[in-house]
């Protein structure tokens, strides 16, 4: 009967997870269980008869020079409770582990040894490394609210940014689709007075125009078939805060009027209403087309032109940063890193040329995807040419930075585009992937380039 016990305590003991180690009061190892084997990399007979020094424990290190007790503290105290330490193993790699203890007694109530379990935690430990890195990564010297820039002409839109973020005037920001405009939008209400009010981002593109009075208006209940109940809208939903109309140069004829009468009244009336809500947001809005251009052709508003336009923030293109662009690669890769788990070191020489030499049409939006593409690609430890988006790969052989001048940013767009529908079979989501830009960028080019979607 006593041998099936001991049998049945081997086994319970070899299936915990946890090492398990008994030693004497001199540090004697007598017993270990096959989870311990497994950490440490020490077959059991090696361990078995080994002084417990044998695994190199920095905490038990301190409590050496005791004749006959190695586990000292331990053993004055009767245990011991989560204690973090390192554990060497056999190929002399540390093992970060979190140890506990407690003496072992007869029954006289003497001292005969000790029993301790070890937990290796390596993966929380590697995850807080992660988590430092991600903090400094948020926290870095190059960045400015979320924006990683240290290229002049980036640095004076972060001056503006600092400036406008102060005032209640109207700002408009302007830049191709991808370079961040909504970033720079949060970053102007994040850094003046109405930081703790609401943001709230209206996408003029992706609406027709009904939906979208609806959407920043509200509307009351049958106001239209299907408005079932009183709805309220963006502008009364954004308070004392801020917001954010993107692509306001899609913005409807008849929406323009609406809006004009909002920035002069600073009232509202909802879809289906009459009676005028007062509204005391700020408005941000955001554009990748030329408005003064669209105000000569009669499909945007000369007024309301003027009333967006108090402050105007241009933000450049990648191709007119290029210094920003390895500093970006980086960015991107360690945050893409984080989020696959990969164990990807870096990226080679050969891959970083064809980064810095690609165009970059769908600019900052573009360079983050082609990343997060190639951590999924990328089968060796180091990013290669090869693990890059087949039409980063493709035009970055091609096509230098001297010679994007031969050819307007259009032709370039529209070339990109059509390619990419092409290889998508016409699906917008999957040309949207492949360009690393929105879905809705991806609709608004085909209608103003005459793209059909096949």
């Amino acid at each position: 009967m006593e041998e099936n016990l001991n049998q049945y305590w081997k086994t319970v003991v070899n299936t915990i997870q946890d090492g398990v180690m008994i030693v004497t009061p001199d540090g004697q190892i007598v017993s270990v269980n096959q989870a311990l084997v497994d950490m440490t990399g020490y077959a059991r007979e090696e361990l078995i008869g080994a002084p417990c020094s044998i695994l190199g424990c920095s905490t038990c290190e301190l409590a050496r020079g005791i004749p006959q007790c190695h586990f000292c503290v331990m053993f004055e105290k009767g245990e011991l409770r989560r204690q973090k330490c390192g554990l060497v193993r056999k190929d002399g790699t540390r093992l970060p582990v979190v140890k506990n203890a407690s003496v072992l007694r007869d029954a006289d109530g003497s001292v005969i040894g000790a029993v301790e379990t070890i937990t290796d935690i390596s993966d929380l430990v590697d995850k807080e490394a992660q988590i430092e890195i991600f903090r400094r990564e948020l926290s870095a010297e190059d960045s400015f609210h979320g924006i990683v820039g240290r290229d002049a002409r980036m640095q004076q839109v972060f001056d503006l940014i600092d400036g406008v973020a102060q005032t209640d005037a109207p700002v408009v920001i302007y830049g191709e689709s991808g370079t961040g405009k909504e970033l720079v939008a949060k970053a102007i209400h994040d850094a003046g007075p109405r930081h703790d009010q609401p943001f709230i981002k209206v996408n003029c593109a992706a609406l027709n125009e009904s939906l979208l009075e609806s959407e920043l208006f509200g509307h009351v209940r049958g106001a239209y078939t299907g408005a079932h109940k009183d709805r309220v809208g963006r502008f009364e939903s954004a308070a004392d805060g801020d917001i954010f109309l993107d692509e306001i140069g899609d913005l409807p004829m008849a929406t323009q009027v609406k809006l004009l009468r909002v920035l002069e009244e600073k009232v509202i009336e909802r879809v289906g209403d009459h009676r005028p809500i007062p509204v005391r947001a700020r408005i941000i809005t955001a554009t990748n087309r030329d408005l003064p251009e669209l105000v000569a052709k009669g499909q945007f508003r000369q007024d309301l032109y003027y009333r967006i336009n108090v402050i105007p923030i241009r933000i450049p293109p990648l191709r007119e940063r290029r210094e920003d662009i390895a500093l970006l690669a980086s960015h991107f890769f360690r945050r893409s890193q984080m989020k696959s788990g990969k164990q990807v070191r870096g990226i080679s020489r050969e891959a970083m040329d064809q980064i810095l030499r690609h165009p970059w049409p769908g600019n900052v939006r573009e360079l983050r995807s082609a990343f997060e593409y190639a951590l999924v690609a990328c089968k060796t430890d180091m990013i290669e040419p090869r693990d890059l988006p087949a039409e980063v790969f493709r035009q970055s052989e091609v096509c230098l930075p001297g010679e994007v001048s031969g050819r307007s940013l259009d032709e370039i767009k529209k070339e990109r585009l059509r390619k990419a529908l092409e290889e998508a079979g016409g699906n917008r989501s999957e040309a949207a992937r492949i360009l690393g830009i929105s879905r809705t960028s991806v609709w608004s080019q085909m209608k103003r380039y005459g793209i059909g979607s096949g």
